[in-house]
């Protein structure tokens, strides 16, 4: 059985391109479809960009690694709130992830949401039987999906966790916190074992997009200026340089103190619903906002080790994939499970 996973998040979709002995090979390009009402052309130097043309309803959306040369002037977020699995754009860059596994035919596809979205099971269920059957993908290409699986974002973290660390019998006896701060929310997972415990799992909109927003709007006031290179600040904050701005190294440093209430604030909210985390025996955390998360997290929970991921970007969706795996071996996916605490099969 061919089984793969897809995780669009907020700001890049992630999703596996093959599978070669314990090898999970994985691919990335950034989280936005542009769309046009024609086939797509040459750019103007008579050189193809790496991207596709996906058909979606009456429109073409351009994605691909290269869709940044595609974008105009309004380049908005269209991703960047909660119902975002029901767009077409979300749509479009499923496909476009499909058209670069370059597979004719999925027996089962993983994909990931929100755990603030995956709570509302009509659209959970909305979403798996949208993606299932026979989809476009663009120059002259279908794939056929046979069978959609959606899960908790951090649930593949988990997944992952297990299987690198060689933890999985050992985890199914313990309880676990799982932290992801993405692009557009920040999620949390308490599990026992493999059970997602409801009642203390959510997500909230407070992301790497709200860090960036403040730093920039903080650069704007301070040149007197509309700035909005929300890429150039996160490249400058993952690499520990000042981004140049007007030809001119900028020190966002300055601008730290008010972004890092960000993610106090989502730390917070979390613990609204998590508490001190007395009865977790690991707390994982993942997601490619981890590095600016990390301090507020730490100190939320000062008791613990707080144990990362290698490759935090790619973590979720490796864990959908050795999921999906386990199930296609079962050859049905398994019902969802009640726990005592009100919890379901993250």
């Amino acid at each position: 059985m061919i089984v793969r996973a897809v995780d669009v998040g907020r700001g890049n979709t992630k999703f596996v391109t093959g599978v070669d002995g314990g090898e999970i090979r994985c691919a990335s390009f950034p989280s936005e479809a542009h769309p046009t009402d024609a086939p797509l052309d040459t750019d103007n130097l008579g050189g193809r960009r790496k991207t596709v043309g996906v058909p979606v309803g009456n429109l073409v959306y351009e994605v691909g690694p290269d869709v940044h040369l595609a974008a105009d002037v309004f380049n908005s977020k269209v991703l960047q709130h909660d119902r975002y699995c029901e767009l077409p754009e979300y749509t479009a860059l499923l496909l476009g992830a499909l058209h670069y596994m370059r597979v004719d035919t999925v027996d089962l596809l993983v994909v990931g949401l929100p755990v603030s979205t995956f709570k509302v099971r009509k659209s959970v269920a909305a979403l798996e039987k949208r993606l299932t059957g026979t989809h476009e993908l663009g120059r002259s290409r279908k794939v056929e999906v046979r069978r959609v699986k959606a899960v908790a974002q951090p649930a593949g973290a988990l997944m992952h966790f297990g299987f690198l660390n060689d933890k999985v019998a050992t985890m199914r006896k313990e309880r676990h916190l799982i932290i992801d701060p993405g692009q557009r929310t920040f999620d949390w997972l308490v599990t026992q074992g493999m059970q997602l415990i409801e009642k203390r799992s959510h997500s909230v909109n407070r992301g790497m997009f709200d860090v960036l927003h403040s730093i920039t709007e903080g650069i704007s006031r301070a040149l007197g200026t509309q700035f909005r290179d929300y890429e150039l600040v996160d490249q400058a904050l993952r690499d520990g340089k000042k981004p140049v701005i007007f030809q001119r190294e900028y020190d966002i440093a300055k601008h730290f103190p008010l972004a890092r209430k960000i993610t106090e604030q989502a730390v917070a909210e979390m613990l609204h619903y998590v508490g001190d985390a007395g009865d977790i025996q690991n707390i994982i955390l993942v997601g490619g906002g981890a590095f600016f998360f990390r301090k507020a997290i730490k100190d939320a929970f000062p008791r613990h080790q707080i144990q990362e991921m290698k490759d935090p970007l790619f973590a979720n969706v490796r864990g959908f994939q050795i999921a999906g795996t386990e199930f296609a071996k079962a050859q049905t996916v398994p019902k969802a499970e009640e726990t005592a605490e009100g919890g379901r099969d993250a």
